[in-house]
Formats: C-alpha cells, structure tokens, sequence
C-alpha cells in the first residue's frame, strides 16, 4: 500500500472522518533518528523475555513488514539491540515499534533500520522476572493483529485495522490534499481565517453557543479539525 506523503496526523484524521477508533501508540514512542518515518503491516509479537520470541516473528514476517514487539511498556530493560536489528535488516522489514526500551544505540543507528521505542537503557531482558504468557501483541491500550497497517513517523505510532487500511489511506489522502491546498493559499496572502469563514463562524457561535467549529468546517469544507 503506497503512503507517500502521509504522515501520522493523516492517518489519524482519515480515521475520525471515517469513525474507526482511533489507535495511537502511547505519547512516548518516539523514532531513534528524528524524521525517520515508515509503514507497513504488522508483524506483532509478545517479547516474555526472551529473543528466541523476535527472531520467530522475523522469520515468519514478509519484506516491507512493521516488526511490532510487545514489552509492555516496560522502563526496566531493553527487550531490542543491535544483532535482531540486523536480522530484522536482512529479512528487509520497514521498521520496528517497540513498546518497551531498546539498547545499542549507536550500533542501532549505523544499522539503519527504522525504530521506535520509550527509549533507551543498557541492560537487556531481565532473567528471572514472571511473565504472563500471552501470544495477542499490544502497543499501549490497543491490541495489534497480524496485517495491520502500523504507521510511525516523529509524532508517533498509528494503528489501522488490516479491515480499514484501505478506506483510511483514501480519506487520509483527501485530507492531505485540502490541506496544502490551504498551506498554499496561506502562503499565497488568504489567511486561514479567511478560507474558513471564522468571522461568519463566530457571529453564528455568537447566535447559537451550540454551534461547534466542526460542524462549521463541514460546511466551508476546511481540515483544521476532522
């Protein structure tokens, strides 16, 4: 599925215009390098302490797959470091999103393979800690099936359901074409407060408290709020 040009914000909007839940990764998850983005589907796996649990889903995942690892969110040891990352690599997956803690830093980013974690520390799995066998994968709240679309870019981590990628790249895609439409007009002198009517907004707001700003942009057409 192409996303060129869309971002994670796109994803999201294209999910409330279309009322799918919208699923982000907790507000942590950040790239290892700024301004890496990537996108693929989900090839998710619980870690419970042990790389034997990666190295299964990298040899099950196809090229262009999300390695998806669920550590729980865990801040006390790094469940990812340098050699499932050049596994994961060699198998040419898009990227990882770990919800948990990566290590090997600098070998990670000569690695090259697009990640995104809570961060880093230097020990890796505990020994020893008791884990609740589980084989569904999670990021935060949202459970992650095999096939879904797993996008991340430097505002986070959206998650799509195999079922709504489609319909929701689409809308994303409308969204993202009225909005340069917009930028370009801003850029061209017309305010964004003139192209959405703000002063007709306010003085209806001002008749009628009920009257929200959304329902304002359905009828003026605009992409500030979805």
């Amino acid at each position: 599925m192409d996303l060129e040009g869309l971002t994670t914000a796109h994803l999201a909007d294209g999910c409330l215009r279309l009322g799918v839940p919208v699923r982000c990764g907790p507000a942590g998850l950040r790239p290892l390098v700024p301004g890496t983005a990537f996108a693929g589907p989900a090839a998710a796996v619980v870690h419970l302490g042990s790389v034997d649990r990666l190295l299964e889903a990298i040899d099950g995942a196809a090229p262009g797959d999300v390695l998806v690892v669920d550590d729980e969110g865990r801040t006390d040891e790094a469940c990812i470091g340098d050699l499932v990352a050049l596994d994961a690599a060699a198998a040419r997956l898009a990227g990882v999103v770990v919800w948990g803690l990566h290590r090997d830093t600098a070998d990670l980013v000569a690695i090259g393979l697009p990640l995104v974690s809570l961060g880093a520390i230097p020990t890796g799995p505990l020994p020893g800690t008791i884990r609740a066998v589980r084989d569904s994968a999670s990021v935060g709240e949202w459970p992650v099936a095999p096939g879904d679309l797993v996008a991340a870019d430097d505002d986070g981590v959206v998650l799509v359901p195999a079922a709504d990628a489609e319909a929701v790249v689409a809308a994303a895609r409308g969204i993202r074409r009225t909005e340069r439409a917009q930028a370009d007009r801003i850029r061209a002198g017309e305010t964004l407060r003139d192209q959405v009517r703000f002063a007709e907004y306010l003085a209806r707001r001002s008749a009628d408290p009920a009257y929200t700003f959304r329902a304002h942009l359905r009828q003026v057409g605009g992409e500030v709020e979805v």
